[in-house]
């Protein structure tokens, strides 16, 4: 069998035939000879006439040991639907690309499995062309249809770098949390972006987005998408209940160090030496006690260690504030386990009641902002929507930035987010 009829059989390289084979110290050379007489660009039109030719190699998967390099002639047309002198397209490779589809589309699967440097010792490629290949097979890869029947998102943000650098992403709640959208920075004019991108008709039909408590997703999806219900995501609300009980838990324990200042101030000075045998023990630091109840009025009741239940019980007991700032967390809790959300209303008016009238300058400020987000949060309890895959989305985006060591653009990290988390399947060479 002649090394040409072979090649032609190995490769199968579409649109073309295989001339000849040269053996090198780098690698095999295979060149090309085309079939087609017609030239075509890349925005689809396509002429006899050419405006001149050229040599160009393409990079393709080794064979055993060695590389392998494709090399054919290429032609450039003068394009009337783009208004310029363009190169044609080959059916082998990307438009623009040095490497071939099949090469790409094997680095864009490792890409979602593996690290880069693994990828360029494996392949024996550059880093920068492993960016530049997810770049061009998820532009490829990735639809306007992904858009369509988009009823219940969520929108959160994740920090990429140092320096408060931003991604806001977009995720499908129909589809299991899958990225539709992702754009850095974390404004308004954002996530505008991504309305804009939907475009009217599509947006119109959005029923539900879940966000945080931020100003700038609700200003966005006030503007372009009013009929949509927004929900509030019950970690943050619950997230904002933990924060007013640490300002409370920072006010008793200055209140605890402040009474032992003044006592140990009004007892004198502290005698030397040992006490005698028999004298009763030293009375407990009350300040440092109150400091160490903290993860017993965090935690969740049902996790509780017996010893955190004894101070909670204690807490009780001397009926410190303590306890009812862990009554009034707990109590907002509650409005995530209703049984029937039709009574979330009741109990959340309820509660609002009650942390007005507590005291407690950490809580009566909670209550404000609870009851500025009373629409948001009740129709995330009616909805059952939250933002838990977009938390879970943002460790995922995490791992894929420190598993790159970091990226040198918005857009390549924006890329391996669509790789990854868009539900993008890259099917391989030997599945076709």
């Amino acid at each position: 069998m002649r090394a040409t009829t072979a090649f032609n059989k190995m490769l199968a390289i579409p649109g073309a035939c295989v001339a000849a084979v040269t053996f090198t110290p780098e690698g095999i050379v295979v060149d090309l000879k085309r079939r087609g007489k017609r030239l075509r660009c890349s925005c689809g039109w396509s002429t006899r006439a050419v405006y001149d030719r050229s040599t160009r190699s393409w990079r393709g998967l080794d064979l055993g040991a060695s590389k392998l390099v494709l090399r054919a002639e290429i032609r450039r047309l003068a394009c009337r639907g783009c208004g310029r002198v363009r190169t044609e397209d080959v059916p082998w490779a990307r438009p623009g690309s040095r490497f071939t589809g099949d090469f790409e589309d094997v680095v864009a699967w490792l890409a979602q499995r593996m690290d880069k440097t693994a990828i360029t010792r494996l392949l024996r490629c550059s880093w920068a062309a492993v960016a530049n290949i997810v770049a061009r097979v998820v532009a490829d890869q990735l639809d306007d249809a992904r858009l369509d029947e988009v009823y219940r998102i969520g929108v959160d943000e994740v920090s990429y770098r140092k320096g408060h650098r931003y991604l806001t992403v977009v995720a499908d709640h129909d589809r299991d949390g899958a990225v539709i959208w992702a754009g850095e920075g974390k404004k308004a004019a954002t996530l505008q972006q991504f309305y804009d991108q939907l475009g009217q008709t599509r947006t119109a039909q959005l029923q539900a987005v879940s966000m945080d408590l931020g100003a700038a997703f609700k200003k966005a999806t006030d503007a372009k998408a009013p009929q949509a219900r927004q929900c509030a995501d019950p970690f943050h609300v619950i997230a904002l209940a933990n924060e007013a009980i640490d300002k409370a838990l920072r006010w008793a324990w200055n209140i605890e160090r402040d009474k032992a200042k003044h006592a140990a101030a009004a007892a004198g000075p502290k005698p030397r030496g040992r006490p005698p045998a028999g004298s009763p023990p030293p009375p407990r630091d009350q300040a440092r006690w109150v400091k160490h109840t903290r993860w017993a009025l965090l935690k969740d009741p049902d996790q509780l260690k017996p010893k955190q239940l004894e101070v909670l019980h204690e807490l009780r007991r001397t009926g410190s504030v303590l306890y009812r700032c862990w009554q009034l967390k707990e109590g907002l809790r509650d409005l995530y386990r209703l049984s029937d959300p039709a009574d979330a209303p009741a109990h959340l008016d309820w509660w609002l009641a009650w942390a007005c009238r507590s005291r407690i300058p950490a809580f009566v400020a909670l209550s404000k902002t609870v009851r500025t987000n009373r629409d948001r949060i009740l129709a995330a309890v009616e909805l059952g929507l939250s933002n838990s895959k977009l938390e879970g989305l943002n460790s995922k985006i995490r791992l894929i930035n420190h598993r790159g060591y970091g990226h040198h653009s918005a857009a390549a990290l924006i890329a391996m987010i669509y790789l990854c988390c868009g539900g993008l399947t890259i099917q391989l060479p030997t599945e076709r």
